[in-house]
């Protein structure tokens, strides 16, 4: 990889091609926007109906409280006292997690940092005042101890999950594929669906490059039938034909190439990112003179 293209993330585990640019019209610009992806999905709305039930359930039980301390006053201060407790408690744990979560979000944008920073060259000169790493390979170590640090940190927090995620990934980087595969495993367990589904996407890479090919075709059969947001069927069919095809499997790839053909379409009947793809690899159009 040269300087030039360094700034956009190239994982081993990370899609490329149109697939990369698929994934990351999804997630609004790639890897480092990831955060935003998972943070943004209804929160607010689903929150908004939880608060104003429960405001209709507090007038109700407050009028009932005060028919009730009216009759029993010595009762209703010790039960006041331990109300206060347990609110003081709940208000506590709220306001410590969202500062972990700040501050997870803080020092995962940190690692993300890293992990974009440019590459040069031996000999080529960087701009004052900007860093650079000669290779890949060395960004992604630098990168893997903060992820790894974050979630290590904060790995109940949103954060903290991708960044065991991203460790995965920088860690298959360095050809540290046990490492990468149990921190990967880990990440594909989440009870986020998004980034459980990267998770498994990293996996099925790994396990193709270490030839385990049957783990592989498990894991893309799986993600075909899912409905995440970061990986759409279509791509991991695609990433299946793909194996398939570097195996000399031809024709299993071509069946998969004109399933998706025909069936990855938008309500007009025109093909889809996926069902564009597949079309070529059927059809392959001949290289003009270069």
């Amino acid at each position: 990889m040269n300087g030039t293209g360094c700034r956009r993330i190239h994982a081993a585990a990370t899609p490329v091609g149109p697939f990369t640019d698929r994934l990351e019209r999804r997630v609004g610009g790639g890897p480092n926007n990831l955060l935003q992806l998972f943070e943004g999905r209804t929160l607010v709305d689903n929150a908004t109906k939880r608060d104003l039930k429960k405001q209709d359930q507090f007038v109700t039980l407050t009028e009932h409280g005060i028919a009730w301390a009216d009759k029993n006053r010595t009762s209703a201060f010790v039960a006041a006292a331990v109300a206060v407790v347990v609110i003081l408690a709940a208000v506590g744990g709220y306001v410590g997690y969202q500062h972990r979560s700040n501050s997870a979000a803080t020092a995962f944008g940190a690692a993300m940092q890293t992990y974009q920073t440019p590459l040069a060259a031996p000999g080529q000169p960087v701009p004052p005042g900007m860093k650079a790493f000669a290779s890949a390979s060395e960004r992604a170590a630098a990168a893997n101890t903060q992820f790894t640090a974050v979630a290590n940190q904060y790995g109940m927090t949103r954060p903290g999950k991708l960044a065991l995620y991203f460790s995965g990934l920088t860690l298959m980087e360095q050809g540290q594929n046990s490492s990468a595969e149990a921190a990967l495993t880990k990440a594909s367990g989440s009870w986020d669906h998004d980034l459980a589904a990267l998770s498994k996407l990293a996996l099925a890479q790994l396990y193709q490059q270490t030839g385990r090919d049957a783990q592989a075709t498990t894991i893309y059969n799986e993600l075909s039938n899912g409905k995440s947001n970061t990986v759409p069927p279509g791509l991991a069919q695609l990433q299946l034909a793909e194996m398939y095809s570097s195996e000399g499997k031809t024709e299993q790839a071509k069946e998969i190439y004109a399933k998706l053909k025909d069936k990855d379409k938008d309500a007009k009947g025109n093909p889809g990112p996926a069902g564009s793809i597949a079309a070529d690899k059927l059809n392959p159009k001949p290289q003009g003179p270069q």
